[in-house]
């Protein structure tokens, strides 16, 4: 991109209140994990690499376009536990997950484990509208685009992984 690079436009695009209903899939040759998380930092919520196929790039687009958010394979599990972990100067201190609802937290938990809201359901032995009741609210008290940055978030505040739910 001649006058700037995917991630100073996705910065741009998530800054700007007239774009507030746009998602941002980032599509890539680079894999590298440091650029993957910082698109997920600018506020994407897709990353791919371009020798993705025609089918998945399609599907890609409809999940992030329903609010849900999605990685290249790769590098996803790791990249978010090494990455977040990492201090940056440039973030902005996470909210408190104190304002979440123990149930709100264990939700979130989950989804950074990367499971759709009907696994989410199955484990927590409730509906899948309840969750997306759960995953909506917390979205709202953190001021998260989407699902992506919940994931950020659970692995912040060390929520991600910390559930009292039962195995399946």
């Amino acid at each position: 991109m001649p006058v700037m690079d995917g991630i100073e436009a996705t910065r741009a695009i998530a800054a700007d209140p007239a774009l507030a209903g746009v998602r941002v899939v980032i599509l890539t040759t680079w894999e590298l994990d440091e650029y993957v998380f910082d698109g997920l930092r600018a506020g994407a919520s897709g990353f791919l690499v371009k020798d993705t196929e025609p089918a998945e790039l399609l599907r890609a687009i409809r999940v992030v376009a329903a609010g849900e958010a999605l990685l290249s394979p790769g590098p996803t599990r790791r990249l978010i536990a090494d990455l977040v972990a990492r201090p940056d100067h440039r973030a902005v201190a996470a909210p408190d997950p104190a304002y979440l609802t123990d149930r709100e937290r264990e939700v979130v938990g989950l989804v950074a484990l990367g499971l759709a809201n009907d696994e989410i359901a199955g484990r927590l032995v409730v509906s899948p509208a309840t969750v997306r009741t759960h995953v909506s609210r917390a979205m709202t008290k953190l001021h998260a685009r989407d699902r992506a940055q919940l994931v950020v978030f659970a692995y912040q505040s060390g929520l991600a992984g910390q559930t009292r739910s039962r195995p399946t």
